[in-house]
């Protein structure tokens, strides 16, 4: 794999993945890639620096992302819980009501195994799982 620094003709800046040059290449040349700022699909690669970097200088930069990761997961579960109920176990339940409007609309979050998630998406039910991270502990 191979990563590219991008931009899309409104300057927006953006990191994409492909498998080689040539697919990225192909795969701009057919719009298949967009900026998701603003969708547009007129793209480019945009200037980088060389990655020389020691292993330990990566080893430090992983560290990093991840801790920046661990950060916006954690803003987004307060964000999901701050805006959304918190049904529970009674999550499947609570989605199929409110997909066929026997309940208010509104956000949920809670608990389903991966077949209940399976069932309900195969259902038509808009669910999606969220990957729930804990809130940083004090040491």
């Amino acid at each position: 794999m191979i990563s590219f620094n991008l931009r899309c003709s409104k300057d927006h800046e953006f990191e994409g993945w492909f498998r080689d040059s040539a697919r990225f290449e192909t795969d701009r040349k057919a719009r298949r890639i967009e900026c998701p700022v603003c969708g547009d699909a007129k793209i480019e690669r945009a200037l980088s620096a060389p990655n020389i970097a020691t292993s330990e200088r990566r080893d430090a930069a992983n560290a990093e992302r991840a801790r920046a990761m661990r950060d916006k997961l954690r803003q987004f579960r307060r964000h999901v819980e701050s805006t959304a109920q918190d049904v529970g176990e009674r999550f499947p339940e609570e989605a199929r009501k409110i997909h066929y409007g026997e309940s208010e609309e509104r956000g949920i979050y809670g608990k389903a195994s991966p077949e209940e998630a399976r069932d309900l998406i195969e259902e038509g039910v808009p669910v999606a799982p969220i990957p729930w991270i804990e809130e940083a502990k004090d040491n």
